[in-house]
């Protein structure tokens, strides 16, 4: 009896022990299932949340790209004129004319119900000619591409807004003597190319163009109303000015990034949440009645009554 008791109270330690190892491995191991659950959750969180971000910003490119026209558009401008005239005293037998086309990758540059300012800038030498030509008209229409007139615009070189010094009527007035003094001055430059005596004159074709949904316009024609016209190079700007919502776009691009990725960001979250609640409160529910498991949280309600 003493010697059993004895083995009964030997073996109390070593049961004790092994009792302990197994609930610390145990713990351990619920430790470390925990750990890499929480590590597994952070992952699918930060990758539900890249995506979300992801898409966000891919809407709000999208808005912004099919919402926004294009800010700006230049283009040079060639002219042409006949030569096949009989008369001594000229050798343009008709005005320069330009034709340009407003087409870009088989789309138009302007945006309909957008307001643009479309303006010619005409480099022109610095002669005697030009000086003594004076005022000249610029004449502007637009076509469809049906070959429609759309609009029209004649300017003179002089009835341009006066609130604006880019825009003048011609070719500032310099005396013999300022000339002289200026290229004497400058004839290095001048000799060498790196500078020419030219002036830029800007004119304005149209101030407030709103290109016709139901006619656009595809091809400008411009016109110098001169036979005696010099011309280095010329350069067609359509510029657009935006209002409202495009004026906020345009002009603080990062805040409205922040502010529309933001709007996405919450509506897409609010979504994913509403639809997680949904689909994990809209699960069936198993209830036991009398031992017997019936599936279906809306058929509970059409049970029949055990006690009935």
């Amino acid at each position: 009896m003493d010697r059993v008791n004895y083995r009964q109270f030997g073996s109390e330690p070593f049961l004790l022990i092994g009792a302990l190892v197994t609930r610390l491995k145990n713990g351990i191991v619920a430790s470390i299932l925990r750990v890499f659950q929480r590590a597994w959750q952070g992952v699918v969180l930060l990758s539900v949340l890249a995506l979300l971000l992801w898409i966000s910003a891919f809407l709000y490119g999208s808005f912004y790209y099919s919402y926004m026209p294009m800010t700006a558009y230049s283009t040079p401008v060639y002219y042409h004129y006949r030569t096949d005239c009989n008369s001594p005293n000229s050798y343009m037998c008709s005005y320069p004319v330009a034709n340009i086309s407003l087409m870009r990758n088989s789309k138009s540059v302007l945006t309909f119900g957008q307001v643009y300012q479309i303006t010619l800038e005409l480099e022109m030498p610095d002669s005697e000619t030009n000086h003594e030509l004076g005022m000249f008209m610029v004449r502007t229409t637009c076509f469809s591409r049906a070959g429609g007139q759309v609009a029209t615009s004649a300017r003179s070189a002089r009835q341009l807004l006066s609130a604006s010094s880019s825009r003048f009527s011609m070719l500032r007035y310099q005396s013999s003597l300022l000339r002289t003094m200026t290229t004497l001055l400058f004839f290095p430059f001048l000799l060498s190319g790196v500078d020419e005596q030219k002036q830029v004159l800007s004119v304005v074709l149209f101030s407030e163009y709103k290109d016709d949904p139901y006619s656009p316009s595809s091809t400008l024609v411009i016109e110098i109303l001169s036979s005696k016209v010099q011309i280095y190079s010329s350069q067609l700007h359509i510029h657009a000015y935006f209002t409202g919502l495009r004026y906020l776009l345009h002009n603080f691009p990062v805040l409205s990034a922040v502010i529309g990725m933001s709007s996405n960001f919450v509506f897409l979250s609010m979504l994913l949440f509403f639809s997680y609640m949904r689909l994990l409160f809209g699960r069936p529910v198993q209830v036991q009645v009398n031992g017997a498991g019936i599936l279906g949280s809306d058929d509970n309600h059409n049970m029949p009554n055990p006690h009935e």
